[in-house]
């Protein structure tokens, strides 16, 4: 591979249609009509996520550690495709 081409490709703006603090809602999958604002944009080459506040919860499992003995479920947001959300209004 050439060297300008990795650079190139490491160095592209990827354009959004949402930025943080915009209000979005889901339009496919699991969370569909869910509507949250958007926490994070993780802009990579390939593919481009959103953190939507309140959508998309994942758990995941803790060993048990002298801090929390009990161990247990961590549960939190998990990033979804941008093209899965359209804009409802534009943060002010």
């Amino acid at each position: 591979m050439n060297r300008n081409t990795k650079n190139s490709q490491a160095n592209t703006h990827v354009k959004t249609h949402v930025k943080r603090g915009d209000l979005v809602e889901v339009i496919t999958g699991d969370n569909r009509g869910s509507r949250g604002v958007v926490l994070h944009v993780i802009r990579k080459p390939r593919s481009v996520r959103v953190m939507v506040e309140g959508v998309n919860f994942i758990k995941k499992a803790t060993r048990p550690t002298q801090e929390r003995p009990s161990g247990g479920f961590n549960e939190h947001e998990a990033p979804i495709h941008i093209s899965n959300v359209k804009l409802v209004e534009r943060k002010k």
